[in-house]
């Protein structure tokens, strides 16, 4: 004999279904929740992560009558580097993530750092700025501590302060312009007291303009790393006449993420000197 499901069972199951589902979508709207929209977790930042979403990705710059030292950076996206490889491709300076904020180290630090410098190159580290975690004192103190001193050895570059889109929310961190000024200014001048070096900063002109105004107190004092994937460098933010690096492409050989020194190699070795 066949069995017949009564209505108020299949409207049973209808609403432990219905139920299902809104607890599912609960779950996925708390903090934390896994989503496909998800950004990247902290310290997962590097130079240039928002180059190609707000700026683009143009061509491979063509060659120039200007000698322009080949430079790399790298994170710890690039995990174990292969430096003798890049050594033998022409790259001769190169800049490793140190830190984040002060809650993050790169783990590759070591390798990335001291095995560049084994190999021959001029190379120095970088700090990715999360203004709106802690001041820009704090910051700099934390890079100084943690991989980012100068040593007057001729093979140390100045360290780098990468400030540029926020991965983790608000592209200007929540801060004004005059706020985001400030918090640069702050760092810089910790930089400098602790290691008696202007530090370098990375950045690109939309940013820039979008959240210092495009400010131009920086350039008498502290060089220009321009990020911008095409073929030339650009119009540069206010204040700065040339650049001294220039972060042309984020897939280059070997790690992708390839720079330009404005000058010859000798000019990288002046940088390191002061």
């Amino acid at each position: 004999m066949p069995v017949h499901r009564s209505r108020t069972t299949g409207r049973s199951h209808l609403a432990a279904a219905g139920t299902l589902l809104a607890v599912l979508s609960l779950l996925l709207t708390l903090p934390g929740a896994a989503s496909a929209e998800d950004g990247p977790s902290r310290g997962a930042a590097y130079l240039g992560i928002g180059v190609v979403a707000h700026d683009g990705q143009g061509e491979l710059p063509r060659d120039t009558r200007t000698v322009q030292a080949e430079g790399v950076d790298v994170s710890s996206h690039q995990g174990n580097v292969d430096w003798p490889a890049l050594w033998s491709s022409g790259v001769k300076w190169a800049y490793v993530k140190a830190t984040e904020g002060t809650y993050y180290k790169n783990p590759y630090f070591g390798q990335q750092y001291t095995g560049s410098y084994n190999i021959g190159m001029i190379r120095g580290s970088y700090h990715f700025a999360t203004p709106d975690t802690a001041t820009g004192t704090a910051q700099a103190d934390y890079f100084v501590n943690n991989g980012g001193g100068w040593s007057h050895d001729g093979k140390t570059l100045p360290g780098a302060l990468d400030i540029e889109w926020n991965p983790y929310g608000d592209a200007c961190f929540d801060k004004t312009q005059s706020a985001m000024v400030t918090w640069i200014r702050d760092f810089l001048n910790r930089y400098k007291a602790r290691t008696g070096r202007n530090a370098v900063i990375y950045t690109a002109l939309t940013w820039w303009t979008q959240c210092t105004g495009n400010y131009g107190g920086f350039g008498a004092s502290n060089p220009l790393w321009i990020a911008r994937y095409n073929t030339t460098p650009g119009t540069l933010p206010a204040g700065w006449a040339y650049q001294t690096m220039w972060q042309y492409t984020s897939s280059g050989p070997l790690v992708g993420d390839h720079d330009k020194f404005n000058g010859a190699l000798d000019r990288v070795v002046a940088l390191a000197n002061g």
